[in-house]
Order: C-alpha cells, then sequence, then structure tokens
C-alpha cells in the first residue's frame, strides 16, 4: 500500500493505493478520510487495484493541502473531483464503494456518468435525501463545529458512529476513529455537512441502476435505520444485501475480516477476480 498525490487541474489530492488489475474507488464516510479504507487495502483480493482518496477539504496522515471553493462544494463536486482522478490515473471504469457520505457521492457518480461505474458498493448509506430532523442535526453539528473545532465533532460522532458492541470490545478503534476525525479542518467538515444537506434524492436512480450492486449495512448502525436499507434494497435490481453483525455505521472498520469477506465474494460472484 503507497500513499501517492495526483496533482490535479484545479486541486492536490492525496490517495491510498494498493494491487494491480481492475480498480475498485473507496470513497470514505463523514468525517473521516481515506485511511478509514486501511483493512481492505491491506487485503485486496488479486486482480484489484484499489483507490482511496482525501475527499475535498478532508485530511489523513498525509499532507495538508489548500482546498478551493470549499464554501460552495456540492455531491456533484466531490463527484467531478473522482472523475478527474480516475482520468488521471488512467481509468476507464471502476467498481465504486462508497460508505455512508461515500454512498452518496457514489450516487452523484452515476447521474454524472454511469457508464464508468462498474458495479457499486453501497455501505451504511441510503438514497432519500435529509429529513426536517437531520437538516436540523445537521445545523447543530455545523455550529458545533465552529464552536469546538474537529474534537467537538469527533466527541458528538463517536457513539453514532460505531456500535455498542465495539465500543464495548475495540476501544483502541474508538480512540483510531477519533484521531482520524480530528486530523481534519473546520472548514472541509462545515463543507462536508452542507454538501450533505443539499443532496437531492437519489431514490429515483435505484430502478435504473444496471451495474451488479452490494448493499452492506451494520446490524447495530443508529445512523442509518435497517428499513431504509431494505427499501433501496429492493429498488435496485438484483441487488445483494448483507447484513454484519455486531457492528455500527463504520463496518468495514468494525468488522474488516467481514466486510472483506463480503467484498470478495461479491467480486468472485461476478467473474472478476480468479476463483
Amino acid at each position: 500500500m503507497e500513499s501517492k498525490v495526483a496533482n490535479l487541474p484545479d486541486r492536490s489530492v492525496r490517495y491510498l493505493e494498493s494491487g494491480s488489475g481492475r480498480a475498485v474507488l473507496l470513497l470514505h464516510a463523514f468525517p473521516l478520510s481515506a485511511d478509514q479504507w486501511l483493512p481492505q487495502l491491506y487485503r485486496l483480493p488479486p486482480g484489484w487495484r484499489a483507490i482511496a482518496p482525501d475527499l475535498r477539504g478532508f485530511r489523513g496522515a498525509g499532507p495538508a493541502f489548500e482546498e478551493p471553493g470549499l464554501d460552495v462544494a456540492s455531491m456533484e463536486t466531490h463527484a467531478a473531483d473522482l472523475l478527474a482522478l480516475l482520468t488521471h490515473l488512467g481509468i476507464e471504469r471502476a467498481v465504486v464503494a462508497g460508505l455512508s457520505m461515500g454512498g452518496y457521492i457514489a450516487f452523484a457518480l452515476l447521474r454524472a456518468s454511469p457508464a464508468r461505474i462498474a458495479g457499486l458498493v453501497l455501505a451504511n448509506t441510503r438514497a432519500t435525501p435529509d429529513s426536517a430532523e437531520g437538516l436540523a442535526a445537521r445545523d447543530t453539528m455545523i455550529a458545533l463545529a465552529g464552536r469546538e473545532g474537529a474534537a467537538g465533532v469527533a466527541h458528538a460522532m463517536i457513539e453514532k458512529l460505531l456500535g455498542p458492541t465495539t465500543l464495548r470490545e475495540q476501544p483502541d478503534l474508538a480512540t483510531a476513529v477519533r484521531e482520524l476525525i480530528e486530523r481534519n479542518s473546520v472548514p472541509g467538515l462545515v463543507s462536508a455537512i452542507r454538501a450533505m444537506k443539499r443532496r437531492p434524492d437519489s431514490t429515483p436512480l435505484l430502478p435504473a441502476v444496471g451495474c451488479p450492486t452490494l448493499i452492506v449495512s451494520g446490524e447495530e448502525d443508529a445512523l442509518i435505520p435497517g428499513a431504509d436499507i431494505d427499501a433501496m434494497s429492493h429498488m435496485i435490481p438484483g441487488a445483494t444485501p448483507i447484513v454484519i453483525p455486531r457492528a455500527g455505521h463504520l463496518t468495514n472498520l468494525e468488522a474488516p475480516g467481514l466486510f472483506n469477506d463480503a467484498l470478495t465474494g461479491f467480486l468472485k460472484r461476478y467473474g472478476q477476480v480468479p476463483a
């Protein structure tokens, strides 16, 4: 696994890369970074090349860059960033795996360029926009970030991001997630919250999804109700749903073995990796 920097026409972006072959684009959750995907980058199935970028405004363990346009960034901005990165890397089509906010951006990619998406992994995410209650919670989080910075956001979100089993049995993971959150800047966090607030309803996209799709949920996810996951699964033709037990919102970190098994099994099911 290597940490690299792509110098795109309007910005520089750090990304993590491992493996070789067909491409998998890994899109992280709010309020983390590409480092969220380390358990997958180190256990990539043969024949695959994984690309995990820091989304605009987020900072992982690598160099920090000045990010333009944070005040007006949207899900479509993030999608355009990713298409530019794929083009820069010479990748025509990729399987796109998005967790939480990463899933919202995957839907924006579907709207922008469906031909470039070879498959979808939608983890702990939903197609519907925020409810009135959800919008109010976003405003509360923006205010908290302004008052207490990334540390305040981390404190408020840890028990929502991780399931009760993880909090009880994996205290070191809670510490690691907190550290990932606290590396981020307030402008980057606020930009992402505003972009999530403004995201459109992606439900109309679902019946037209024409690529293989895996939908992952956590048994103890406090942020995405199971009913939302079930509705999305039923609307996407041929989607494969899987529930990861004893895991909350960050399934790929809380149960990396089960998540990796699901991802590899999904790829093998469609004949994309060697048996």
